[in-house]
Parts: structure tokens; sequence; C-alpha cells
């Protein structure tokens, strides 16, 4: 058996193995019907306006299964999974080095090569590009204000054009002038239309009415901090991108704003709801999107599209009025991710949950590296996406060479049906809070909503607040087992596919009047829910591609990691592993999408859109 840890942490639930019984995983299938096209806009305007449909809905979505649960007889209720790493050295740095293998390009040659932060940084060291040709190039493809749109436009809301010209400009004159910011000077990035940017509404993929919602007449006043840290080294914030309306659910379907594009296989959903993010960043439109995840949304998005996503322990780079809800980076390669999460993740003194986080350190090289592996959870992954997923753990655990190394361990974890439930139930049941503070009358909640959102929300309206604190007592358990396991196993990471999966197939009729698919909404956050419960850090890579069931184009598959609190640097050190065991291992490499666009090559002329 490991050595215990030593790491401290405020608001920690302390190490407790849960009880033998409810360790045992057993499957349930869930009955909630799928609807589409007319029959969805009916079943909408039944359900909103129907209390007692609404609680059936929530019954039998059996959201009510906790309260027959008497072993939570006791359990706190574990509102908030805020556990605080705390340092345990005064000479913390708050911003880590940036070693030359984040910023040095990758060799032309490596396969499906995207380009990087350190691909844009040397074209303007070089002098070969400056900011504002790159720009230049970019605006046209993601303006959606111009007629024709580009088809890679729609990964976009809205882009202020002015003031990215203004930003690009003033980046191409510290260059010109030999006073670049940093490694990030001149960079693209974009950020998800729920997260602040002052200047901008925050529409969230809702359909604007400022007519009959003043809430559309507000723009933001502040940037939020992740964002505010990346432009202070000198990105620039090229548009807010596309969403699932209101974050409900984790196809990026969206009839409002359109639906964003998967460019490896247009037939299938981008995932969401980062929708705009993951495709935009496969298409390699800009290399980093800031985004949030509650369910998987910096995690489902990137593994549909082949790319990267960190969700941070919770609060890590800023807090949020959520007790699932996290803000961090999604980019098209690991280095890009470390970079941005480490730009994001410094200290804000004026949040004061955020700034008492102590800084993620890299572990030791020589520290050893547990794999914890959930027979019974991986079991439920379709057998393509699991044999894609057994090969990279495999080769990791076998293959000195990747820098694995890693000893694999047979884990088990409570409650992964039970607590899934309750997830789902809270996210729900935060999302009709947060209708109602969107509106004057709170009784309009859901009006600005589409027809699968008001049918989501207002069974989300009807939790009892007695359920709720249940689910908080779920979440304690959940949490104390993590915590004995990772004092088990020092530097753990809990491996699985991001999702159970390889993409959601769009029907016809789903992109009319939006979609509603409960059962596969549950199947699709099989894993991702775990980290946000617990507010533990995960990250999403990919790891192979499958045969899809339609249309043209392999379906990218993600393999995920979590985490200890705290211990963001040690994914990233997975996700760099995994990068080379695509690049190394992994039969034809990484692969780009057909249509994925060469931005730096458009702003030389050397390539055509």
């Amino acid at each position: 058996m490991a050595m215990a840890s030593t790491k401290k942490f405020l608001n920690h639930p302390g190490a407790k193995e849960a009880p033998a019984h409810v360790l045992e995983f057993k499957p349930e299938a869930d009955h909630n019907p799928p609807m589409r096209g007319l029959p969805l806009v009916a079943a909408s305007m039944l359900v909103s306006n129907s209390q007692w449909l609404q609680k059936f809905m929530w019954s039998n979505a059996k959201f009510g299964q906790a309260r027959s649960m008497s072993e939570l007889n006791g359990e706190q209720w574990r509102v908030q999974p805020n556990v605080i790493p705390t340092s345990t050295s005064e000479t913390t740095q708050p911003l880590l080095d940036f070693d030359p293998s984040l910023t040095t390009p990758p060799p032309a040659t490596v396969p499906g090569r995207f380009n990087s932060i350190a691909d844009y940084h040397a074209a303007y060291v070089s002098g070969s590009l400056t900011p504002l040709q790159v720009i230049d190039a970019l605006l046209p493809l993601i303006r959606r204000d111009i007629k024709p749109e580009s088809k890679y436009a729609v990964a976009f809301i809205q882009s202020k054009v002015d003031e990215v010209l203004a930003e690009a400009k003033a980046s191409t004159e510290r260059w010109q002038a030999g006073r670049p910011l940093g490694v990030l000077d001149g960079v693209p990035f974009g950020v998800k239309d729920d997260t602040e940017v002052e200047g901008y509404v925050s529409t969230m993929g809702m359909k604007v009415d400022a007519e009959r919602f003043e809430y559309f007449k507000k723009p933001a006043t502040e940037t939020v901090w992740p964002a505010k840290k990346l432009r202070e080294a000198g990105a620039i914030m090229v548009g807010k991108m596309n969403q699932h309306e209101i974050g409900m659910d984790t196809t990026g379907c969206n009839p409002a704003t359109g639906t964003a594009t998967n460019w490896y296989n247009a037939k299938y959903f981008p995932g969401g709801s980062s929708s705009g993010a993951g495709s935009a960043l496969s298409a390699g439109l800009v290399p980093i999107a800031i985004g949030t995840d509650a369910g998987g949304s910096m995690r489902i998005p990137p593994a549909f599209c082949g790319v990267y996503g960190l969700k941070p322990t919770h609060n890590r780079v800023v807090s949020r009025n959520s007790s699932m809800c996290v803000v961090g980076p999604m980019c098209s390669n690991p280095s890009d991710l470390t970079i941005a999460y480490r730009i994001m993740a410094q200290p804000d003194p004026s949040d004061p949950a955020q700034s008492s986080l102590a800084p993620s350190i890299p572990p030791s090289p020589t520290a050893k590296k547990y794999l914890g592996l959930c027979p019974e959870w991986i079991a439920l992954a379709d057998p393509d996406v699991r044999t894609t997923f057994n090969r990279a753990i495999e080769t990791l655990c076998s293959s000195p060479s990747l820098g694995g190394q890693y000893e694999l361990v047979t884990i088990k974890l409570p409650y992964l049906r039970e607590g899934q439930l309750a997830h789902a139930a809270t996210c729900l049941t935060e999302a009709a809070a947060d209708a109602r503070n969107r509106v004057t009358n709170p009784d309009d909640y859901l009006k600005p909503l589409n027809y699968p959102n008001r049918i989501l929300v207002s069974i989300g309206a009807q939790t009892p607040a007695a359920d709720y604190l249940r689910y908080n007592q779920l979440r304690q358990v959940m949490m104390q087992h993590l915590a004995h396991l990772y004092e088990q196993y020092p530097g753990l990471l809990i491996v699985s596919p991001t999702t159970p999966m390889a993409g959601w197939p769009i029907m016809p009729g789903d992109e009319t009047y939006g979609c509603s698919d409960g059962n596969r909404s549950i199947r699709n956050m099989t894993y991702v829910w775990y980290a946000n419960t617990s507010g533990c850090p995960a990250v999403t890579c990919p790891g192979g591609y499958v045969e899809a069931q339609q249309g043209e184009g392999k379906l990218p598959v993600g393999v995920m990691a979590m985490a200890e609190w705290g211990e963001e640097e040690r994914l990233l050190g997975f996700a760099r592993e995994m990068e080379r065991y695509l690049a190394e291992a992994y039969e034809g490499g990484r692969q780009r999408p057909r249509e994925w666009v060469d931005v730096l090559g458009v702003a030389r002329g050397t390539v055509k859109v």
C-alpha cells in the first residue's frame, strides 16, 4: 500500500471509505421519452404550464431516489465542494515559468499538427506576420454580422470588430517597438457566451428579445478574471462563442443561434454546452477558448471535437454562484492548455475564495504514479470507445518511453447511479434559480427559453429543499471516499472515457425546435459528472478515433483523468503523455478534420479558405 499524502487543505471532507454496499454499482434503465419536432413543441407547452406534469417528470426521472436512502441520515450537507489546497511554502510563486517545451513550436512533421500559441509567437518574433494580419485573416471567418457568413462563423455569436482590431493594432505596435508582453501577445482566443466580458451581453445562447426582456439590454460591466488575465498578457479576445442554450444539455443543438459544426463529421453534434469552443478549436480558428463546466461542458465538446479541455478544481480560476459550475480553458494541444491555465489561475485579490487556493505544482518526476480504474463504470461505454480507451491506458502503463510508468489499481466509487441523478437534479434546480434571476417577474422565468429548456428548467423548479439537501449528503460521502483513495494512492488519477459514446448523431428534426433526449443526455454524462459534484479537477484528451454510424469522417474518442483537489499540473502532465501516445504509439497519429483552417497560412496568403 502507498504512503499517505502529506498535503494540507481547508474545507477538506476527511478521508473515509464509503460503506461496502454503496460501492456496489447496479445500473438502471432510464425512461425519459425523447422528443423533437412538433411533438416537442406540444409537450413543452403542456409541461411548462402544468406543475402536475413537471412533478410527474421529476419523479419519472428518479430525482427523488435519495430521500429513501437511510444510510445518509446524519451525514453533513456538503453544499459546495470548495476544498482549498493550502501552500506548504511561503515562497510559492503565483505563476510558474513557461519552460521551452511549452513555447517551442512542434516539428512540422508531427501528424495532425494544430497551430499552437508557440506558432503564433514564432511568427511574430520572426516578423513574418503581425497580430493585425492574423486578425484581418480571422475576422471574416468568425463574424456573424456579414453576409454571406463563413461556414465556420456559427462557432461564434458576437464580435465587437472595432475593439478586436484595436487590440490587434496595439499588439502589433508592441511587437514593432520590441516590447511584447510575452508568449501570448497577439494570440487570438474566444469566450463562451455565458461568461462575462465587459461590453458584451451574455446571451447564453438564447434568442435575443430585448423588447420583452431587460436582461438583453444589460452588457457586462466587468470581464471575468480568466479572460482579463489573458488580455493582460496580450491575447486578443476575438468574440463570444456559441453554446447550447443556458448550458442545459450536452449536444450543442441550438435552433436560435445555429448549431456549431463538428468538423470531424458534420452529421454529429459538436457536444455541449461549450459547442462553439469545441468547433472553433477543432477547425483551427483559435488555439484557446474559455468555457464553463457544470456537467462536462469543457470536456464533452473537446472529446467530440478531438481537442483538450481542463475542468479545474472548484473555484480555482474564478468563483461562480454554483455548486457545480467552474470556468476553465479548452485548447488544441496540451502545451497551450498549460499556458492558458497558468495565466488564468493567478490569484485574484478581489476574490477571497479563488485567491485562497495554493498554486498547483508539477509532481516530482520520481514520484510513484497511479491510474485508478473502476471496471464496472468503464463497462458502460460502447465497445469501440472501451477498446480505444483500454489501448491507451494499457500503453501508458507499459511504455516507459511515453513517460508513463503508471501502476494500474482497481478502485470502486460510491453512488455511481444515485450520485449522477443527484447531479442532474442539482444542475436543473440551479438553472431554475438562475432563470428567475434573468427576468423582472419571476413567473416569466421560462419565457426567454427554447422548447427543450422550458421542460428541463420547469422540472428543476420542482425540486423540494429536503431533496436538494439530500443530494449534498451524497456529495459528502463521495468526497470522503475520494479523499480516502487519494490518501491511499498519493497522486492517483482516476481514468475513464470522457463519454461512453463517440459522438451524438444528429437526427431529422433536431435543429428545427431543438431536441430533448433525457436518457441519452444522462448517459453522455456518465463519467464527467463526478468531477463536478466532488469539485475535483479533470482533463480530457483525444485518445483515438472510431468509425461513425452516419456521415463522413471518423469520430474522436476522449480519454479523461480526474485528480485530487489542486492537482491541475499533474493532469496537464497526463495530457502531454496522451499527446505523445497519439503521436508515437497510435497508428496514424493524431488526425485533423478535413476542413481544418491554417489561420497563419491564410494570414500569409499561402492558404485560401
